[in-house]
């Protein structure tokens, strides 16, 4: 699912499991008319593991993984390993090994 009024930014070979959210967009908590918006960035080699929601204003760096089932709510740095609720880096993976 995508909500994507923020936009949403997919980049090259990048890989998206099912039941993945992309929510590029949110309600202020005190005024939930309105409708805050920001994007969403998804940068090349990029795996999204089935039934992660990334939330507004996230980039998830080059070749970084979402584990199954996060929820990212920071930026994710290239090569990084994210897992769990909120999603934190478990591991770095080694760049040399990544074909650019």
């Amino acid at each position: 699912m995508a909500m994507a009024r923020g936009g949403i930014t997919i980049e090259d070979d990048v890989m998206i499991a099912g039941n993945v959210q992309l929510l590029s967009n949110n309600h202020d908590e005190y005024e939930r008319q309105v409708l805050l918006c920001e994007e969403i960035v998804i940068k090349k080699g990029a795996w999204i593991g089935a039934g992660a929601s990334i939330l507004p204003g996230v980039t998830v760096g080059k070749y970084a993984i979402v584990g199954a089932g996060a929820i990212v709510t920071k930026d994710v740095p290239d090569y990084s390993v994210v897992v769990g609720i909120p999603a934190k880096v478990v591991k770095t993976l080694d760049e040399s090994k990544f074909q650019q």
